[in-house]
């Protein structure tokens, strides 16, 4: 299969030319780092006492630094929902690429645990040359105490120390909860470690507050490798007869300034002289100006997303539908989404810390004031909110007036937050492909194509839906049918092509209903023909670009995402995009 370098680009190429720029910095920022401290030690002979390892840590902690700076920013899901629907981003390109926010978050992640390691590493040397290596014409530079100081009590008995093996217990509970085998068979254990990042950044600002780093105060006094005669000339030349009488061994005053300098001084390329002996003292910790401005903007937003959630919304309806399947339609003053977005729900009475992500199905409108999401039923958390709902009901379907309905759980809902679906009526040509409950976020859009649909930029929808059962196509086959009978009346029945694939089954069936007639002429048995079906979508639409969106299971992801790289003769190019949840 050909490859279209200019699909590639669209599709791959900004996210592999971004991870490459962003491997480039932290790699550039840790030798630039190391050589600099490198520098420093030789300036003041402490290769012997410190060695490599603090040059490591040093470099390590630079790169630490900016990734612990910049791996809350995609987590502001506030500021990218307003950046992705405000007008000063008007580029589609630029768009996609907070898209990608899921991916630059794992990727700061993996550069901590990296360097973490690294860092860990360094200092374990650094304890040992501390220890060993004890220096006392350099007493505020060391982190011991004595000459052979046990190195447990620095890794322990230190601020420094203590604050950093906890933190690599932290680190070590969030990378191993954020693996895909953990996240899937137990999302629980995912959440509650994940948000032990608080605890890992308040520790991070202790770890730095301990005094370990030095500065020098006087470097006019003594610039670095500078000539001192009462010391180093002394300790490490040789001199001649003459120079012994302009420096006794017996005397303790600074080198007189206004002494000229010999010729074999000039001569062992001494050009400054010190005036005293270097003094340091604690330095700032960097890293609060590194982590204040992201973890007070994070702060920030959580508070203002606190702010909007904190009243319950008006659950109106709670409708059951098949294959485990629930419905719940809501109201709130003020809200107002985009279809393609998606909202946190909160229900104290079923968790009091845990909340979870839904794709809005149903978005509100001028018209009306209800918006609505679907979810499946899998796991304890989902399990115990529809247990709550359809608490002693037995009917599949309960709908009832306002004035009327009973009392439901208090339910939060924090959003609405963007999503890659938000671009699908932004293309003038849209293949949207879902698989089973993966159909939530084009639920929204066809939804709002139903109210109307001259406003947009899309003018041809193609539509593919694939369930295992027959009965899974009900919980949105009413939707179905009315926006096809809609586009109908209107003349424009090309507008969307909705194919529908019932991929296990024993023989023919139909969706139940004379009304779902016009669906049923649709439902094939089997799965797609994908190199096929986007052969037939490139032969009509030459030389456009066509937005590709898929929410489903990981085996069509890859194939749809291959297809939208690979080449055709017709000049059309494929843009793919891909639910992923902030």
């Amino acid at each position: 299969m050909a490859l279209s370098w200019r699909s590639w680009l669209a599709n791959e190429g900004s996210k592999h030319l971004f991870l490459f720029v962003w491997l480039s910095l932290n790699v550039w920022l840790f030798g630039k780092t190391f050589l600099l401290y490198n520098e420093g030690l030789q300036y003041y002979y402490l290769h012997q006492m410190l060695g490599l390892g603090l040059c490591i840590s040093r470099a390590s902690a630079s790169v630490l630094n900016l990734n612990c700076c910049l791996v809350l920013l995609p987590m502001c899901r506030v500021l990218l929902a307003f950046l992705r629907g405000s007008q000063k981003v008007a580029s589609k390109k630029t768009r996609r690429l907070l898209d990608k926010s899921k991916t630059f978050h794992v990727t700061c992640g993996v550069t901590i645990g990296i360097f973490s390691v690294l860092h860990v590493a360094a200092h374990l040397v650094n304890a040992l040359n501390f220890s060993e290596n004890y220096n006392e014409e350099f007493v505020t530079l060391n982190a011991a105490n004595y000459r052979g100081e046990d190195p447990r009590k620095l890794l322990f008995a230190t601020v420094p120390g203590l604050t950093g093996v906890i933190m690599v217990l932290v680190l070590f509970l969030m990378f191993t909860a954020s693996t895909y085998a953990i996240r899937v068979s137990n999302y629980d254990i995912f959440w509650y470690t994940h948000n032990l990042f608080f605890v890992f950044y308040m520790l991070l600002m202790l770890h730095v507050s301990g005094g370990v780093l030095k500065y020098q105060t006087n470097l006019e006094e003594h610039p670095p490798g500078c000539f001192n005669p009462n010391k180093t000339l002394r300790q490490n030349l040789t001199l001649p007869k003459a120079f012994e009488e302009l420096f006794p061994d017996y005397t303790t005053e600074s080198f007189p300034e206004d002494l000229p300098v010999p010729e074999p001084f000039v001569q062992n390329s001494f050009m400054r002289v010190c005036s005293e002996e270097p003094k340091f003292q604690s330095h700032f910790p960097e890293t609060w100006f590194w982590i204040s401005g992201p973890l007070c903007l994070y702060c920030v937003e959580r508070l203002y997303r606190y702010i909007r959630s904190n009243k319950p919304v008006t659950i109106t309806a709670v409708i059951s539908h098949p294959s485990n399947v629930l419905e719940v339609r809501m109201m709130k003053d003020d809200f107002e989404a985009r279809p393609g977005q998606y909202v946190i729900l909160h229900c104290p009475r079923v968790s009091a810390l845990e909340s979870h992500p839904f794709t809005l199905t149903m978005c509100p409108t001028d018209t009306k004031a209800t918006f609505g999401v679907h979810l499946k039923v899998v796991g304890d958390w989902t399990e115990r909110f529809r247990d709550l709902l359809l608490l002693h009901s037995n009917q599949d379907t309960e709908i009832l007036p306002i004035f009327q309905q009973r009392r439901y759980p208090k339910l939060y809902v924090d959003g609405p937050f963007g999503s890659p679906f938000e671009e699908s009526l932004n293309y003038e040509v849209s293949l949207c492909v879902a698989g089973g409950i993966g159909v939530t976020p084009f639920a929204s859009v066809l939804n709002t194509l139903l109210d109307g649909w001259k406003c947009y930029k899309l003018r041809r929808l193609y539509f593919i839906w694939v369930c295992r059962d027959i009965e899974s196509f009900r919980w949105f086959a009413d939707l179905l049918c009315m926006l096809h009978n809609k586009l109908w009346q209107e003349n424009r029945p090309d507008y969307i092509n909705i194919q529908l694939y019932l991929s296990q089954t024993d023989g023919i069936q139909k969706i139940i209903g004379e009304k779902y007639q016009a669906l049923n002429s649709r439902l094939l048995i089997g799965r797609p023909r994908w190199k096929l079906l986007f052969d037939d979508i490139a032969k009509c639409n030459r030389r456009k670009t066509i937005g590709v969106f898929c929410c489903g299971p990981n085996k069509i992801s890859k194939i749809l995402h291959k297809l939208s790289n690979s080449s055709n003769s017709y000049g059309t190019r494929f843009e793919y995009n891909k639910e992923s949840f902030s």
